[in-house]
């Protein structure tokens, strides 16, 4: 198709706005697919995605439209995540597009995640449409969410466009938006073959599968095609473009989104990033990579059965092909045995990822409590990263510990400006700054009243990432009701005074419960943990001690109680020496199981840690 006629565009908004279900809307419209076979939520293909109510992997389908002016246009429409751990696959999708659906509800106006995506978007330098969503709810204020929107971003009046995803109101306005204001794509038909991967997974029979957004040039069926970033040739065994299904075609050119399957074995040799180029006429310059994403959240997974390590290694590697996110190195456990230490970008994209290892290659794994990643600096000059506990070095080798923090932006009414501020500084976290976020004319306003009857502010703070990993945002929502939304990006690390909880069961360290954590916090972590730990460790033949300590101190002690046969049952009177000697009998006895006894800790007991409760 002539390039003028093509229009590539994702859909951008916070968790729950409508983003899928605007989709499905623009799909009907189009008709890519029929009433009969289109299901709520339709891109949301996962299982997990149907369960959790929410979208995890960016999604593109093509849309065929016939607009008001008579010609018809190629749309390549990308569904992206709402949650901050996603915020990798809205960026991705934004690089291969030209511009973006911004969704807000008019229910609940602008939301933490709103801003995120929205200084994503101008970061891409796209074209974003204002979209005012769920107008047929009884509580919607499309004019005061509008007003909102257009004082904190600088819409015009004449930008926005209000529509129903629900019931369909409007979206015929959203596709003459796109085809009118989104640019057509700036790439050069006649120049070597190159292609941006965004996306890919890996299929059993066609070998890696690589989801592409073409920039210049052509490429045939079967034609060799080349990886810049890894020098890996291939021959392209498919093509085609997403109508959602996967629909093959001869070629695919400048302009289009669509995937080519590469037939590649080795999923290291093709990266999302990489740049795909004709292995015959290659181009000479390959497209700008997308910034590797750093991990926040660090955790150890281990297979339930030891001879499972191989599956859980190949399931990983196969995974990373679908989630470039997820970093892992091997590392082993005295308690856990073979294992990797995994990277995540936060505590649901780790969630997701272990469930997807259970279900989609049916692996059944023990999983560690999650941590963050250390700067140590080393009293010999040293610096190293350190993001398992058992890997820090001994105290009279630190020099100090840098902690990373994080810029925090929390959108609340304003009733729960205390609460939110109390919950935020008990865990350490700095105030930066608080805004009224307030329409610039009379005819709407945020910082007037609401539907809620209150003033929306946006708040921010600096607060240590550690302190988000502990039940954090469900104590916001909590406190709020509800009705507050978060987001966050790394900041700078600062200088911590950190410690490292160990416990001990039965006497001996278990690595794998091993925890870093600020000095003020480890009294009450250590105390809180020996006593949950103590309701989780099953009975033995023997006392059982589970100690909490920093260093050589132990700070807290619980003990699970030993069960006891009845050695006097077969005593039937007679003299108490006899008793008194089976009753030592059996004193030695557990002394010497104590000793040699072996103490199995249940995979509860290695979450325990996100179930703390503060008080």
């Amino acid at each position: 198709m002539d390039p003028s006629h093509i229009r590539n565009f994702c859909i951008i908004a916070h968790i729950d706005h409508g983003k899928s279900t605007l989709a499905d809307r623009l799909m009907q419209a189009t008709g890519a697919v029929s009433d009969r076979d289109l299901t709520e939520q339709h891109l949301d293909t996962m299982a997990l995605e149907r369960e959790r109510g929410i979208t995890i992997k960016a999604q593109a389908v093509r849309l065929s439209y016939d607009a008001a002016d008579g010609a018809e246009y190629q749309l390549n429409l990308i569904d992206t995540p709402g949650h901050v751990d996603f915020t990798y696959e809205v960026s991705r999708s934004l690089a291969a597009s030209d511009g973006a659906i911004l969704i807000v509800d008019a229910t609940q106006g602008i939301q933490a995640q709103t801003l995120a995506n929205i200084y994503l978007a101008m970061k891409y330098d796209l074209t974003v449409i204002p979209v005012v969503n769920k107008i047929d709810l009884p509580a919607a204020e499309p004019e005061r969410v509008a007003g909102e929107m257009a004082a904190a971003f600088g819409f015009s009046d004449d930008e926005f466009v209000f529509v129903s995803a629900k019931t369909g109101e409007g979206v015929d306005e959203i596709l003459e938006a796109v085809v009118k204001r989104i640019s057509p794509p700036s790439g050069d038909s006649e120049a070597p073959f190159r292609a941006m991967i965004f996306d890919s997974k890996y299929d059993s029979y066609k070998g890696v599968v690589a989801y592409v957004r073409v920039v210049d040039g052509r490429l045939d069926h079967a034609g060799r095609i080349r990886l810049m970033a890894t020098g890996a040739t291939a021959e392209a065994l498919d093509m085609g473009y997403f109508g959602p299904s996967p629909v093959s075609q001869k070629s695919i050119e400048a302009g289009e989104v669509g995937f080519i399957a590469t037939g590649l074995k080795d999923v290291d040799s093709c990266r999302v990033g990489d740049t795909v180029t004709s292995a015959s006429t290659p181009a000479s310059e390959a497209l700008p990579g997308y910034e590797q994403m750093k991990a926040m959240v660090y955790t150890g997974l281990y297979p339930a059965d030891g001879e499972s390590f191989p599956e859980l290694r190949d399931a990983l590697e196969k995974l990373r092909l679908n989630d470039p996110a997820l970093t892992f190195e091997p590392e082993s456990s005295t308690a856990l045995g073979f294992g990797f230490r995994c990277g995540f970008l936060g505590l649901l994209h780790m969630d997701v990822t272990q469930e997807r290892l259970e279900r989609e290659y049916d692996l059944s794994l023990i999983a560690t409590a999650p941590s963050v990643g250390y700067r140590v600096l080393l009293m010999n000059g040293d610096e190293i990263e350190v993001d398992n506990p058992s890997a820090l070095p001994p105290v009279q080798e630190i020099d100090q510990i840098l902690e990373p923090w994080v810029d925090l932006s929390i959108v609340t009414p304003s009733r729960y400006i205390g609460a939110v501020m109390e919950l935020v500084t008990s865990r350490r976290g700095e105030y930066t700054r608080m805004e009224y976020l307030q329409a610039a004319d009379s005819r709407s306003s945020i910082g007037a009243e609401s539907a809620s009857g209150d003033a929306r502010v946006l708040l921010e703070y600096k607060m240590p990432l550690a302190e988000l990993l502990v039940d954090f945002h469900s104590q916001l929502k909590s406190r709020t009701q509800g009705y507050a939304s978060m987001d966050y990006a790394v900041g700078e690390p600062r200088r911590g005074d950190m410690v490292k909880l160990d416990l001990l069961v039965n006497h001996h360290p278990v690595d794998a419960l091993s925890l870093i954590l600020h000095r003020d916090n480890a009294q009450f972590q250590g105390r809180e943990l020996v006593a949950k730990l103590r309701k989780l460790i099953p009975r033995q033949m023997f006392e059982v001690p589970i100690q909490s300590a920093v260093g050589n101190r132990v700070i807290a002690r619980e003990t699970v109680k030993a069960m006891r046969k009845n050695v006097l049952a077969k005593c039937y009177g007679g003299d108490v020496s006899r008793k008194r000697k089976l009753l030592e009998k059996q004193a030695e006895g557990k002394k010497r199981m104590k000793k040699i006894g072996n103490v199995d800790v249940p995979q509860e007991a290695f979450m325990a840690v996100l179930s703390l409760e503060r008080e």
